[in-house]
């Protein structure tokens, strides 16, 4: 176990088995020392467990729960493309996309749930630069997308 899981771990983390891709695309991509992950929904096996707009069906906690799932799920995309998460420098940017309910507009605080999470596996090299928006519609109806870039050695 690298020394990010056993950190993701003591919060009461694990890194999940990566997602299969759902449509024609590649899960993550590695160009010189940056791994870029595709879009992650809250998935658990292979149901998105978190459906709808958050600020509707979905509370702004369970959208935070949504978006350490997502995150959880790139870290796994990351860790099956470069062997070890203990390979990754720095987590560069993450871009969280919210399945916002009309007048919403609390986005930050529901991508909060995964950029804690990371600075939690991560430490000082967790601190990313971050894009949290509001959306009307995600795939398969799931609450929050996210995606990570991480630099790698």
């Amino acid at each position: 176990m690298s020394t990010v899981e056993t950190r993701l771990k003591a919060h009461g983390h694990e890194i999940p088995a990566a997602p299969t891709a759902v449509a024609n695309y590649v899960p993550a991509i590695r160009t010189g020392n940056l791994v870029l992950t595709s879009g992650q929904l809250p998935m658990v096996g292979k149901e998105v467990v978190f459906q709808g707009k958050v600020g509707d069906t979905v509370t702004e906690e369970q959208g935070q729960h949504a978006a350490r799932l997502c995150a959880l799920n790139a870290l796994s995309q990351i860790k099956a493309l470069i062997g070890s998460l203990d390979r990754v420098v720095r987590i560069v940017r993450v871009e969280g996309y919210v399945q916002s309910a009309s007048g919403f507009s609390r986005q930050p605080a529901v991508i909060n749930g995964a950029s804690d999470l990371i600075v939690e596996a991560f430490g000082e090299f967790g601190k990313h630069t971050r894009i949290a928006v509001g959306v009307s519609e995600l795939p398969l109806n799931a609450a929050v997308e996210l995606a990570i870039w991480a630099e790698v050695a």
